[in-house]
C-alpha cells in the first residue's frame, strides 16, 4: 500500500493527468519529484512508529520474536530502499533545476554592483575605474552563466565545488572564490588599462600587477587551491584505504560548508570559511580603494588565512578511522542465564564506527552485514519510536545462522560503505 500511494498509482488517461496536478508523485518534474519524496517518507515513518508500536504483525509470524524481527526488518527495508529511490529523484531534480537560480544570483550580484557603483559615484563622480569594474562583473557574470548551462545536469555553477559525495565542498568553494576574486581583480585592471589615454598611466596600470604589489593575494590564491586538490587527494586515498567512510548525499546543502557527513558542525570547516570570508571582505574593500592596482593583502592577514588553511587540512587527516569489534558477548533478556554460544542465538557486538556518517537513513542501516564464519547475516532492523535501537555504532544484535559449523569462528562486520571491521574470534558450541 505504501508503494502504491507513493508512486501515485491510478489508471492511465486521466489518472496520470491528474498526477501531473498540484500533487504529482511521478518523479519525471520537481515538484512531483519533491511531493512523491514526501509522501514516501511519511508512510516510512507511520509503518515503522506502528511495528516499534507492536501494530502490523501477521499472525503467521506474531508468536516467535526472531520471525516477527526479521519480517518486520524485511519490511523495512523494502519501504526504506522506496525512499530512498525517492530521495534520488528529487535530488536530481533540485540539481537540474539549480542552475537558472544561480544564474540569477550571479546576474543579481551584478545589478548589486550596478547600484553601489552609482551610489557611490553620487558626488564623487563616475570614473573609468567604476566602469571596469562593472565590466568586470558582466564578464564573470557571463562566463559563470555559460558553465551553469553547460553543467546544469550537475549543478550549475555550482558543479566545480561538488564533491564526489555530492556535497558541497569546503575546500573547492574556498579556493573557487578567491579564483573569481582574483579573476575579478585582473579583469578590473584590464578593463582601466583599455580605457586609459596616456603612456603613464598605462604603465602604472601594468605596475600595478606587480608580484610585490599583490604578494600576500597570490599566496593565499596558491595555498587555497593547492589544500583544494590535495584534500582531494587525501580523502580519495583514505576512502581506497578503508581509513575513512564516505556514504553518497542525495543533494548538496549549503550546510555542508560548515558540517561533516552527519550534518554535525565542525570547527576546522567553520574557521577555514570565516577566516577566507573575514580576508576575502578586505581584499574586496582594498580592491575598491584602489582599482589600480592587485589588492594588497597585509601579510598578517595573509598568514592567518594560512594558518586557517592548515589547520582544516590537519582536520582531514584527522578525522574517519576504520570501524573496530571490541567483544562478541551472547545477548540474553533480563533474568536469563549466562551459556555458550550456539547456533540460533543472537550475539551482541560491541565496538565503534559502525555506522558511518550521514549513514543513519534506514536504506542504509539494512545494507550492514555481519560475517559469522563463511556466512553473511543481514543486521535486522529493529525500531523504537523515532528511529531504530538496531544496527548501533557502537552494538548490533545478529542470530547465529544454523548454517555456522560448532567451533571457533572468525566475526567481521561490513559496513553500508563497504568498510571492514577486524576480525574477532568467537566460540560456537553444538
Amino acid at each position: 500500500m505504501a508503494v502504491q500511494e507513493a508512486r501515485g498509482g491510478g489508471s492511465p488517461g486521466s489518472g496520470y493527468e491528474a498526477a501531473h496536478g498540484g500533487g504529482c508523485t511521478c518523479g519525471d518534474c520537481p515538484h512531483g519529484a519533491r511531493e512523491g519524496h514526501r509522501r514516501a517518507v511519511a508512510a516510512f515513518l507511520l509503518r515503522r512508529d506502528e511495528f516499534a508500536a507492536g501494530q502490523g504483525l501477521p499472525a503467521a509470524v506474531a508468536h516467535s520474536a526472531p520471525a516477527s524481527r526479521q519480517w518486520i526488518s524485511e519490511e523495512l527495508a523494502q519501504a526504506a530502499e522506496l525512499v530512498a529511490e525517492r530521495g534520488r529523484a528529487e535530488g536530481e531534480a533540485w540539481l537540474g533545476g539549480l542552475w537558472r537560480r544561480t544564474a540569477f544570483a550571479v546576474w543579481a550580484g551584478v545589478v548589486l554592483t550596478l547600484l553601489v557603483q552609482a551610489l557611490t559615484a553620487i558626488g564623487a563622480g563616475w570614473t573609468a575605474a567604476r566602469t571596469a569594474g562593472l565590466a568586470a562583473a558582466a564578464v564573470v557574470a557571463l562566463a559563470l552563466t555559460a558553465a551553469s548551462w553547460f553543467h546544469r545536469a550537475r549543478g550549475g555553477a555550482l558543479a566545480p565545488v561538488l564533491g564526489e559525495d555530492n556535497r558541497l565542498s569546503t575546500s573547492r568553494a574556498v579556493a573557487a572564490a578567491w579564483v573569481l576574486f582574483v579573476a575579478y581583480a585582473v579583469l578590473v585592471l584590464a578593463g582601466q588599462l583599455i580605457a586609459a589615454s596616456g603612456h603613464a598611466e598605462r604603465d602604472a596600470l601594468i605596475a600595478g600587477l606587480e608580484l610585490t604589489r599583490g604578494a600576500g593575494a597570490v599566496t593565499v590564491l596558491a595555498v587555497v587551491c593547492g589544500i583544494a586538490v590535495l584534500v582531494r587527494r587525501v580523502v580519495g586515498t583514505r576512502v581506497l584505504g578503508q581509513r575513512l567512510q564516505k556514504v553518497r548525499a542525495d543533494r548538496p546543502r549549503a550546510a555542508d560548508l560548515l558540517t561533516d557527513d552527519a550534518g554535525r558542525g565542525t570547527f576546522a570547516d567553520i574557521q577555514y570559511v570565516v577566516i577566507s570570508a573575514v580576508a576575502l571582505v578586505f581584499a574586496a574593500v582594498r580592491l575598491a580603494r584602489r582599482p589600480e592596482q592587485l589588492p594588497d593583502l597585509p601579510w598578517g592577514l595573509a598568514v592567518v588565512v594560512l594558518v586557517s588553511a592548515a589547520t582544516y587540512l590537519a582536520g582531514k587527516y584527522a578525522e574517519g578511522g576504520r570501524p573496530v569489534i571490541l567483544s562478541v558477548v551472547r545477548a540474553r533478556e533480563a533474568g536469563d542465564l549466562d551459556a555458550p554460544i550456539r547456533t540460533g542465538d543472537d550475539i551482541e557486538i560491541r565496538g565503534a564506527g559502525f555506522v558511518p556518517p550521514g549513514a543513519q537513513r534506514a536504506d542504509r542501516l539494512a545494507r550492514m552485514v555481519v560475517r559469522i564464519g563463511t556466512v553473511h547475516v543481514h543486521v535486522p532492523l529493529v525500531p523504537v519510536t523515532g528511529g531504530f535501537s538496531n544496527p548501533a555504532d557502537d552494538r548490533l544484535t545478529v542470530p547465529v545462522p544454523a548454517d555456522v559449523e560448532p567451533g571457533r569462528v572468525e566475526v567481521q562486520v561490513v559496513t553500508s560503505a563497504g568498510v571492514e571491521t577486524n576480525r574477532y574470534a568467537i566460540d560456537v558450541t553444538d
